[in-house]
């Protein structure tokens, strides 16, 4: 029989999917969002115009299409998005009433399959269920399987054997437990497995909707990532109206949005008045654009409203900074360790690898509470230290002096100033090299690599195309606000730009 998986297309109940997908994950990506993203402080914001009251009911409908909003933008930009089964929190009263209400229905049917006769009311209910679930996993061309299921759980049939002392509730359970092996996905082979070895009708029927629980998920999934490659216009379209009935509720929802493109161009122009990198180049909406994104690398998020078009990928961002962050002192380290061994480590095969390696265990925890900066890169020196004296000794080269230790680890010690030259000149390029992705991303041509990042080229390249991907998302969807805002920004009076 065919699997779920290699089967479907397009099928099932769409009613049902789109209820689990509100349902599994929609609360989901909610708490996610709740508990990883400050909330903008609007408390202090100078508003454009004069605020208007709304119903209770505009906002609850605002809030339901920010949520779906949310939902949406999680299915597009994150590729590993799957549904869940939901779990209520263990301990949760929630959890303890859901479990006395099932264990109460399970011995009800329990009990009256027990009685002289038995009666079989809460039984076929059950069994009416589960063929409306197997029903439901079949696509159009399965007919053959829709007539075993119509003819084995015709239920009128059933109701007939129940009234008349017939009915084989055994014999119907090892039937659905024989179809739901020929429907669900290989990944349940093992849980159907463990269906057949269960002799009591009760505890198999219970176990019955477990499983379809899951092969329901399954199915939803399997949609999911079957139809995401044709869900891009329509995501974007999607998220631009709902963001615009928000914005038509909240006339002020673009505050901070504008302050970042406001902060983008004045940086910018202040580049170029000292002489820097920046020229009118550089003020053209396209390149102020990219510009802006670049900052939310350095963004802090502690004290800086996030701005709102960016705001569901706040996590993203910040996750992706302190990955760049990582990265430029990595590869600070692994200059440092290069410019003060010289020649000696250059045609060493595998070294530089070890080293990163090393480094990279210690830098894991860069980013949480109890990571002390000055412990971790004092041990980081005496551990290369450690490394290239054995390499140094076993290919022949002089022994690593005691002045040249005391300088490598000297200067390891001061990479993580923010002032330091090695660093700075490492996130310049990190930064740029970044910059030059998307820039470039609308060729599909990767910018040459700068000098420096060769060991650690993998991981910018994919950092560079995670970061890519979700600005070039951001822009599509956002097009037509950013327009608005950069063209009253550069140049007042004029048409908007439509390159941005």
């Amino acid at each position: 029989m065919p699997k779920e998986a290699d089967h479907m297309e397009d099928g099932g109940d769409k009613e049902s999917k789109e209820e689990q997908r509100q349902g599994a994950s929609g609360e989901t990506v909610r708490k996610r969002v709740r508990a990883n993203t400050p909330s903008p402080r609007r408390g202090n914001t100078p508003q454009a115009s004069p605020p208007r009251f709304v119903s209770v009911e505009e906002l609850m409908e605002t809030a339901k299409g920010v949520t779906n909003m949310a939902l949406a933008h999680e299915i597009m930009v994150n590729q590993a998005f799957q549904i869940k089964p939901a779990e209520l929190p263990e301990g949760s009263l929630e959890r303890r009433v859901k479990e006395i209400m099932h264990k109460a229905f399970w011995d009800c049917l329990e009990a009256q399959l027990k009685e002289d006769p038995p009666s079989y009311e809460h039984a076929i209910k059950l069994l009416a269920e589960i063929k409306e679930t197997l029903l439901s996993f079949l696509l159009p061309g399965h007919g053959r399987l829709r007539s075993q299921i119509e003819e084995v759980l015709d239920l009128p049939l059933i109701q007939q054997e129940a009234e008349n002392g017939a009915l084989d509730i055994g014999r119907l359970s090892q039937f659905i437990v024989w179809m739901m092996g020929s429907l669900c996905a290989p990944s349940r082979d093992e849980d159907i497995q463990k269906l057949k070895q269960i002799t009591e009708v009760v505890p198999l029927l219970k176990a019955i909707f477990s499983v379809l629980d899951l092969m329901k998920v399954d199915m939803a999934n399997f949609a999911l990532s079957s139809i995401r490659p044709h869900l891009m216009q329509q995501s974007v379209e999607y998220e631009r109206n709902k963001f615009q009935e928000f914005l038509e509720k909240q006339p002020n929802a673009l505050d901070f949005t504008e302050k970042w493109l406001e902060d983008t161009v004045k940086s910018l122009q202040d580049s170029a008045a000292t002489g820097g990198a920046a020229s009118d180049s550089s003020l053209h909406p396209l390149s102020v654009h990219n510009h802006a994104y670049l900052r939310l690398l350095r963004w802090d998020h502690d004290s800086d409203p996030f701005p709102e078009t960016v705001l569901m990928d706040q996590v993203r961002f910040q996750e992706m900074q302190q990955e760049a962050e990582q990265l430029v002192l990595l590869s600070s380290v692994l200059l440092i360790v290069y410019t003060t061994t010289g020649e000696a480590i250059s045609g060493l095969p595998g070294l530089m690898e070890t080293l990163k390696n090393t480094v990279n265990v210690l830098l894991a925890d860069m980013h949480t509470p109890s990571f002390s900066a000055q412990e971790v890169l004092a041990t980081i020196g005496e551990k290369l230290c450690v490394e290239l004296s054995q390499c140094l000794s076993q290919h022949g080269y002089s022994p690593f002096s005691a002045d040249r230790k005391s300088a490598l680890k000297g200067q390891i010690s001061a990479a993580i100033q923010p002032d330091n030259t090695v660093r700075m000149l490492m996130e310049s390029r990190v930064h740029n090299y970044l910059l030059a992705s998307l820039e470039s991303s609308q060729h599909k041509t990767p910018p040459p690599l700068p000098g420096g990042l060769a060991p650690v080229s993998k991981e910018l390249k994919e950092l560079a195309v995670h970061f890519s991907r979700l600005v070039n998302y951001n822009k599509l969807v956002f097009s037509p606000f950013y327009q608005k805002t950069l063209q009253k920004i550069l140049a007042p009076g004029e048409s908007p730009s439509t390159d941005t």
